[in-house]
């Protein structure tokens, strides 16, 4: 017996493991978007995926963290892609609009190519409504050297805004692209009408918005106002 002939049942175990790892991944997400992440056990996830093995889900990822971590990690391989070619075009002297389409597009992008239906989206804002899973996403997002830089970038576009500020306008503009993205799967999947046609139109309308989000400026809290009358007027 050759070497390769040797070699030929160990390769065979390591496809069947992809495989139904692949299989569990897919389910999971599915699941998860359309349930909610603890709504659903790991014995229906199992059994959607067509595992006899009740523990199957436990057996290849640990615990639900684990389990959506490799979810996330399965998306945000192809987004990172996407978003280091966007990151290298833009140049070394990019404006803010070209900051915060290089945070939209390689996500809209992504889930165009995911076709119909499709469950990402809705699978992330499951997941980011969870404070016990919220870091598992972040953690995996500031993994990413080109979204490090995008946002060092995007901060140095408005030196003016206080850090507070910019902190809250970062959550502002995750929660918009996390929600909008999830919202327009969940109609196309449900067949229903969109306000844009297509990824790229739904995009495009994001970028607007968060262009103009951060290009607004920060007024002072009410309690940091000064030279008030008792009627809220400015003396």
């Amino acid at each position: 017996m050759g070497r390769d002939d040797a070699a030929a049942p160990q390769r065979g175990r390591i496809e069947r493991v992809g495989a139904t790892r692949e299989r569990i991944l897919v389910t999971a997400e599915r699941l998860f978007a359309e349930h909610g992440v603890f709504a659903v056990s790991n014995r229906q996830i199992g059994e959607a995926a067509g595992q006899g093995n009740t523990a199957a889900v436990g057996y290849h990822f640990g615990a639900r963290s684990g389990l959506v971590r490799a979810i996330v990690r399965r998306h945000a391989e192809p987004i990172e892609r996407v978003r280091e070619r966007m990151v290298a075009a833009i140049g070394d002297r990019p404006d803010l609009r070209d900051q915060v389409s290089c945070l939209v597009r390689p996500s809209t992008e992504h889930l165009a190519a995911l076709g119909v239906p499709s469950w990402y989206a809705r699978f992330s804002a499951q997941v980011l409504a969870d404070a016990s899973l919220r870091e598992v996403v972040l953690d995996e997002a500031l993994a990413s050297p080109a979204l490090r830089r995008l946002l060092t970038g995007l901060h140095r576009c408005r030196p003016d805004l206080p850090a507070e500020v910019v902190d809250e306008r970062d959550g502002m503009t995750g929660q918009l692209i996390v929600h909008l993205c999830a919202e327009r799967e969940r109609a196309l999947a449900a067949g229903t009408a969109t306000p844009r046609a297509t990824w790229r139109d739904a995009a495009t309308g994001l970028i607007d918005a968060i262009t103009g989000l951060w290009s607004a400026p920060a007024s002072s809290a009410p309690g940091d106002r000064t030279n008030t009358t008792s009627d809220g007027g400015v003396g």
